[in-house]
């Protein structure tokens, strides 16, 4: 009888993808970008360990959102003050931070562990079609309507 094998940390190989967000809904981009974090797209994925890759995220700002939720959502923050709770509509987040829509949405897909902030660190986020990690060459992706991921 054969055991199972699991991945340990020493093993897992890397690799560093990059995703341009021009068109691409909100929640079909963070599902994508969730699996590839966690390793789910490989043969040999195990829950307990770290095995996802780097995953690069180009033109934050010209992400898209369904229907009016770009003026009627909200994102909250409150600094634990008495009247400290504020309130910015997407399209004012998007002005301000754009990266933090794409942050937000990854974030809740990840598990509710530590291991999910050392998965986080692997998304790197930039506003502009340049980014600070040409070196890595990583392999460009589309992301569909539907949400597959093909490789460009």
């Amino acid at each position: 009888m054969e055991l199972t094998k699991y991945k340990r940390k020493e093993d897992v190989k890397r690799e560093w993808f990059e995703i341009d967000a021009t068109g691409v809904r909100l929640g079909r981009l963070a599902t994508a970008v969730a699996n590839i974090l966690r390793g789910k797209t490989k043969v040999d994925y195990t829950p307990s360990v770290d095995c996802g890759d780097y995953v690069v995220i180009t033109n934050a700002e010209k992400i898209d959102l369904t229907g009016s939720k770009m003026t009627e959502k909200n994102y909250y923050h409150y600094s634990g003050y008495q009247s400290g709770m504020k309130s910015l509509s997407a399209q004012e987040m998007i002005q301000k931070h754009p990266d933090y829509l794409i942050l937000h949405a990854v974030k809740g897909m990840m598990p509710k562990n530590k291991l999910a902030n050392q998965i986080m660190t692997k998304l790197k986020i930039f506003a502009g079609n340049e980014h600070a990690h040409t070196a890595q060459q990583p392999t460009k992706l589309r992301v569909d309507v539907t949400g597959k991921v093909e490789k460009i």
